[in-house]
């Protein structure tokens, strides 16, 4: 069905007939002479045909400025109805991008890459895999911040996820203020739908809220915290005379982790390597779907330009009938002939 966006904009297509009524001035002498004026005078008003020209003018001048009032007025066509998906849940995903991040202690496709690249890789296919779900992403370091809403644009939140630099929200972890920007994010949302999925390599040391004081505050609303602890137990050092073996999660906070989850009714899991994170992953996929509000969407498509291009189409073709260009055409072909001759 066609609708006007701007139905108001009607009220000016008499407007050329009120210009015609309104008083006109006092003629005055003719401050330009143009040498063919009479000429032109006398085409304009001799015979049928200068009779019919006058009136297809009026014409298309009445017609053009409908067409240009129309285009005015803004029309649209609105399709259809189209169904949103009505079951999923709302997940926010929390990513430490801190500089520990970049640690290189985990393998993908058999290349040694860094946390946040398998990160990155694993995470990705768990958001293509959410048909039906918003997904919103939130990214911190020494500060929280929120990288995409809570959307069903899932090869947005892929594509921001990918170009997420390590470090950029700082090198040290506030945990506490990402669970808590996760919580305000999702304070509006079914409370049976608010699920947080928080990963992390090192501890708190940053923040305006404690980790556990924010996990409190998300069990009063109703956020279930999925957290994940994640980082190699061994990391091989090559030295001068030797190897030594390195635990480069030593500062991995996982009571904090596994209370939080125990407070929020979530479960807390450890991610050793790139198959374990891919089976925790999995795991999550498991979470039952709710009911949620049925959301319709219908396409808007804009009309305007079509009557906007017919005006200007008359517009050319008006100028070309006006009696000055005829007789400057027919003033012109005597003397092209006058030339060959």
């Amino acid at each position: 069905m066609i609708e006007f966006e701007w139905l108001w904009a009607a009220a000016f297509l008499p407007l050329p007939l009120i210009a015609l009524l309104l008083p006109r001035a006092v003629k005055q002498d003719a401050a330009l002479h143009v040498p063919f004026y009479r000429s032109a005078a006398s085409y304009q008003s001799s015979g049928t045909n200068a009779s019919r020209s006058n009136f297809f003018r009026r014409l298309l001048l009445i017609l053009g400025w409908s067409l240009l009032v129309l285009a005015a007025m803004r029309p649209q066509w609105i399709g259809e109805p189209i169904e949103l998906p009505t079951t999923g849940r709302d997940l926010m995903m929390a990513v430490d991008i801190s500089g520990s991040m970049g640690t290189e202690d985990m393998t993908l496709n058999g290349q040694t890459v860094t946390r946040l690249q398998v990160v990155k890789d694993v995470v990705g296919d768990f958001v293509s895999r959410r048909v039906g779900d918003r997904i919103g992403l939130i990214l911190f370091g020494s500060q929280a911040y929120l990288q995409t809403p809570l959307t069903f644009d899932r090869s947005t939140v892929q594509t921001l996820l990918e170009e997420t630099p390590l470090g950029i929200a700082g090198g040290k972890t506030a945990i506490g203020d990402a669970i808590g920007l996760a919580v305000k994010r999702l304070f509006d949302r079914p409370a049976e739908s608010r699920v947080l999925i928080l990963l992390t390599d090192g501890q708190n040391n940053v923040g305006e809220v404690t980790p556990i004081q924010a996990a409190q505050i998300a069990a009063q609303q109703g956020v279930k915290i999925y957290t994940i602890g994640f980082g190699a137990d061994e990391l091989v050092v090559p030295g001068l005379l030797f190897n030594r073996t390195i635990n480069p999660s030593s500062e991995l906070d996982t009571a904090t982790l596994t209370e939080i989850a125990e407070l929020t009714g979530g479960i807390y899991q450890r991610a050793r390597n790139t198959q374990e994170l891919e089976a925790i992953y999995a795991a999550l996929d498991e979470l039952e779907p709710i009911e949620q509000d049925q959301e319709t969407y219908r396409p808007v498509k804009s009309l305007y330009f079509w009557p906007l291009g017919i005006a200007l189409g008359l517009s050319f073709l008006l100028a070309l009938i006006h009696p000055q260009v005829l007789l400057w055409f027919q003033q012109l072909v005597p003397r092209r002939r006058e030339v060959k001759a």
